[in-house]
């Protein structure tokens, strides 16, 4: 048996690890491709010999840690994305780790650096009279507008991501009582979310005036071909200007079809929805991801009862009126 090589490694790293026995995405694989491409670019560099005469012991703590540092500090990237190369190299040592026994301590290493705390992405959403204004004011005629608004429609019905909308077959639409739909998410993992009457009855008749075959895809561009992600960000774009969303600093920024995503989950939390039936409506793989919306949904519920108590009652809440508990929190 042939020595285990970093071009052997990360060979097979790519094409049996992630594509066969992770089965991810092209995208999320290419996402791992820039990342191994920089770190290997730098520690050749950092060892002074060419990528092709890298060892494994070459691959160490040392390095990593200076990798990360020079992403920050040379390239000038943010803390996200420095947290986002790291979590694609700790898949990679462990991935080494199993290769090559040799290299676990190094491989443990590389998994107990910390990731940096950084304040959570913005969760921005449509508010319900907005979006219902919103299909209101949507065209009725046109080649283009049935399609356009089945498009909204499942996304705010279904909150997919949008590669798993680009990714959509008609083979996965099931349009007998109860309609629903099998999405395929992250780490090709399937979901069903059922459909509103309404929606089915767009994508069926979007799906039957092709009379395409069952695995064509469900939106299609004007000339035929399949809607990529990036055609559908451009469409949605379009299609919702000039649309406010809340929770964000900026509610005139564009909606893009993950605002449409936000938009389902909080939606169905004010419809008193189960978090857990919404975490698995949306695909996540974490119930922390899932509470973030209800703490927006909370928030957005004691803003409302401060804005309906009584005008002048000058009554105070129970923790404003306790002298003891504000002279306690004085002193810290």
């Amino acid at each position: 048996m042939s020595a285990l090589t970093v071009g052997r490694l990360v060979h097979d790293f790519f094409i049996d690890y992630l594509a066969q026995q992770k089965g991810l995405r092209q995208s999320s694989v290419r996402s791992y491709r820039d990342t191994l491409r920089l770190f290997l670019a730098f520690a050749a560099s950092n060892a002074r010999r060419p990528i092709s005469r890298l060892a494994l012991e070459d691959l160490t703590l040392e390095r990593v840690l200076a990798f990360l540092k020079h992403l920050e500090q040379a390239r000038g990237n943010g803390i996200s994305t420095r947290n986002q190369r790291l979590a694609a190299l700790r898949t990679f040592f462990e991935y080494l780790g199993r290769r090559s026994p040799e290299a676990l301590h190094v491989c443990q290493q590389v998994a107990a650096i910390p990731t940096k705390r950084t304040p959570l992405p913005d969760t921005r959403f449509i508010a319900r009279a907005d979006v219902e204004r919103l299909f209101d004011r949507l065209p009725d005629r046109g080649r283009l507008a049935a399609r356009d608004r089945a498009l909204l429609l499942f996304l705010y019905n279904t909150g997919a991501r949008v590669q798993e909308v680009a990714d959509l077959r008609i083979e996965q639409l099931t349009f007998q009582r109860p309609p629903s739909v099998r999405l395929r998410g992250k780490g090709a993992k399937w979901r069903q979310c059922p459909l509103w009457a309404e929606t089915a009855a767009q994508l069926s008749a979007l799906t039957q005036s092709r009379a395409a075959s069952p695995q064509a895809p469900v939106f299609v561009s004007g000339s035929g071909r399949p809607m990529t992600r990036f055609g559908i960000y451009k469409r949605v774009r379009h299609l919702t200007a000039g649309v406010a969303t809340s929770g964000a600093i900026d509610p005139s920024r564009r909606v893009s079809p993950h605002v449409w995503r936000h938009t389902a989950a909080v939606h169905l939390l004010e419809a008193g929805v189960d978090v857990n039936v919404i975490r698995g409506w949306l695909g996540h793989a974490s119930l922390n991801t899932t509470n973030r919306y209800a703490e927006i949904t909370m928030r957005m519920k004691t803003a409302a009862m401060q804005l309906c108590a009584p005008a002048g009652s000058g009554h105070l809440a129970p923790w404003q009126d306790d002298p003891s508990l504000l002279g306690w929190l004085s002193s810290l």
